[in-house]
């Protein structure tokens, strides 16, 4: 269990608020494994803020010129994710990002979107701040872009188990 890894995904959105959806998703399996895709807005998907924009610098221009459609994006995702748990670090917002993905889609995901809360530890999660700032120098990821989040995330799971485990062995 000490090498366990998450698979993870990852969202950036045309907001923050109730009408923002998705525009970009990232994931990263447990074995490696990446799928990133930028996403063309649906018709009806207009809202846009631009200090959103500002955070992960994907503009509207972009996504239209070189995102994949919502239903590609959903099909393409559920052959990635199919039959597994995928965690979120922001669950509160993924989930809702995800739900309109699909319902718009109108494709049912075949994968399970869960809290990573949920596999955390208390000791984890006390020094995961300062272990992920330490992952963000370390893999020198562009920050605030899908799939380099969700590595980010479970690299940090990671080295948090580890650490926890390490010192809870050296306990005994």
């Amino acid at each position: 269990m000490q090498n366990f890894r998450p698979n993870v995904i990852d969202f950036e959105a045309s907001g923050f608020g109730e009408d923002s959806y998705p525009i970009e998703v990232g994931a990263v399996l447990a074995n490696g494994d990446k799928y990133c895709a930028l996403i063309k807005p649906a018709s009806r998907w207009l809202f846009w803020d631009e200090q959103a924009e500002q955070v992960h610098g994907l503009s509207r221009e972009l996504l239209y010129e070189h995102g994949k459609p919502i239903q590609v994006v959903a099909a393409e995702l559920n052959a990635f994710l199919a039959g597994r748990v995928v965690y979120s670090d922001g669950w509160v917002v993924d989930k809702p990002w995800l739900s309109r993905l699909s319902y718009d889609a109108g494709i049912e995901p075949s994968f399970y979107l869960s809290p990573l809360e949920l596999i955390l530890k208390e000791e984890q999660m006390e020094i995961w701040s300062q272990i992920k700032r330490e992952v963000i120098d370390s893999l020198a990821l562009q920050r605030h872009r899908a799939s380099s989040d969700a590595l980010i995330v479970q690299e940090t799971f990671a080295r948090t188990k580890q650490l926890t485990s390490l010192e809870a062995s050296s306990l005994v």
